[in-house]
């Protein structure tokens, strides 16, 4: 059976739809089972629609209306004023839009997807904002283009997916070191791991913090569950590189319109 999580705060707004789906209920076998919504996993390519297609008839929509990019851990957001095919969609890490019955969706695999809705001007906007995203700044400009289309920080409500948590994610010291050269604050979302000149960071609390800065009507972490360490609901690319799986599957966050 399909799971799919809804934060509080958005199911609030009765103009979207919205949904962070789990790994279950869909067709897929092994280590992408089963609701694994990601083509670029090594699994069939039949099974990724058919579970795309069951996530979209979850929602009341067609799988023709699911609109993705392809994520290259930028800080590229596009308007999206059309839906173009699966095939041809172009490279980005954000979108937004005003259009009715689109669904903005990604595939993630410990990577915070971040869902916005501006209840006022009846806008919406998703991000992918893994580590490098965020910190060059996929977050600024996800909400810089919805302000382009008439929102206003003061109405828009963000919402982060479930994500890789701190005590499941071991960097090393050069990766914190970048992190204290953009901000000694950063210091905070670092902990000593046990492992010598390793760290233990808070992508969560990063990205969170990020959100905050914006003075935005809300941000809610209500549903960031740890991806890693929960396998029987999420895929984790972490998790898979630490069994010795070549592949992982992803799991679909999307809003869209009503």
């Amino acid at each position: 059976m399909i799971e799919i999580l809804e934060d509080p705060t958005l199911k609030k707004l009765n103009f979207i739809r919205h949904g962070f789906f789990t790994r279950l209920g869909g067709v897929s076998t092994g280590i992408h089972a089963s609701l694994n919504c990601a083509y670029p996993s090594n699994d069939e390519p039949s099974n990724v629609r058919e579970n795309r297609q069951r996530a979209m008839l979850h929602l009341g929509h067609t799988l023709e209306s699911l609109v993705t990019v392809r994520n290259i851990h930028s800080n590229t957001a596009i308007i999206v004023d059309k839906p173009w095919q699966e095939q041809n969609k172009p490279e980005a890490d954000a979108m937004v839009t005003k259009l009715p019955q689109i669904v903005l969706g990604s595939d993630s695999a410990d990577c915070p997807i971040i869902l916005f809705a501006d209840n006022h001007a009846k806008i919406i906007g998703l991000a992918h904002a893994g580590w490098r995203g965020a910190r060059s700044g996929i977050i600024e400009a996800t909400i810089e283009k919805m302000l382009l289309l008439g929102g206003k920080c003061a109405h828009i409500a963000a919402a982060i997916s479930p994500c890789i948590a701190q005590n499941s994610y071991e960097v090393s010291a050069e990766f914190q070191q970048q992190f204290l050269e953009d901000d000694s604050y950063n210091q905070h979302y670092f902990k000593n791991s046990h492992k010598q000149n390793h760290f233990l960071f808070d992508l969560l609390g990063y990205v969170k913090n990020r959100l905050v800065k914006l003075n935005l009507k809300s941000v809610s972490s209500e549903v960031a569950i740890d991806t890693y360490s929960n396998e029987e609901k999420f895929f984790s690319c972490r998790r898979a590189f630490h069994k010795g799986e070549e592949w992982f599957g992803g799991h679909l966050s999307c809003i869209s319109i009503q």
